[in-house]
């Protein structure tokens, strides 16, 4: 039994070493038929693809703006004017005794209105030029060459490919010959 089985296996393993034998042979004589050659260009014509491009552009002006600005001078004329025109005023209003504090009362109150009114007119507006900008993206579009269309012709024969670059005027080509009536 166990020489049927080693027969059986060796048939197998013939016939598998033959096909691939086989196979390789016809691809190996396809090799032998393959070879370079130049055809001549007869047009060529460029291709072209659209793209979008984002071109950022900084714009700038100048603008007319109005600040506040407080006075930062330290002065004290507003507090004590308020304080002698109160002390006078107080004065009128005491007597005895009483007109001392009435005086001082008058002066502390006169004081400070005196430095709250000054303090109050301190400030002004100021108009001055600000330079502003900003960027502003355009968006183009633009035509950019992608490749070629390219007509040539071999042995008689137009044929039309494409190309990255511009072929000139003449392409080389891949022949592969192959006979119609093969085994």
């Amino acid at each position: 039994m166990l020489k049927i089985e080693e027969a059986e296996m060796k048939k197998t393993t013939i016939a598998i070493a033959t096909l691939l034998l086989s196979a390789s042979l016809s691809v190996n004589a396809g090799w032998k038929h393959r070879y370079q050659d130049t055809a001549k260009v007869i047009d060529v014509d460029p291709i072209y693809k659209t793209v979008e491009i984002s071109r950022p552009e900084r714009h700038c002006w100048d603008e007319q703006v109005s600040h506040y600005r407080p006075n930062r001078d330290k002065s004290y004329t507003g507090t004590v004017l308020g304080g002698i025109v109160g002390g006078v005023v107080g004065n009128q209003f005491g007597k005895g005794k009483g007109k001392d504090a009435a005086t001082i009362a008058g002066a502390l109150l006169g004081a400070s209105v005196g430095h709250d009114a000054s303090r109050n007119r301190s400030g002004h507006y100021v108009t001055e030029t600000e330079r502003r900008c900003e960027v502003i993206d355009y968006t183009e579009q633009e035509e950019q060459l992608v490749g070629y269309r390219v007509k040539y012709r071999y042995k008689g024969q137009v044929f039309t490919t494409r190309t990255k670059s511009h072929p000139g005027k003449h392409i080389r080509v891949r022949v592969a010959v192959t006979p119609i009536d093969e085994l």
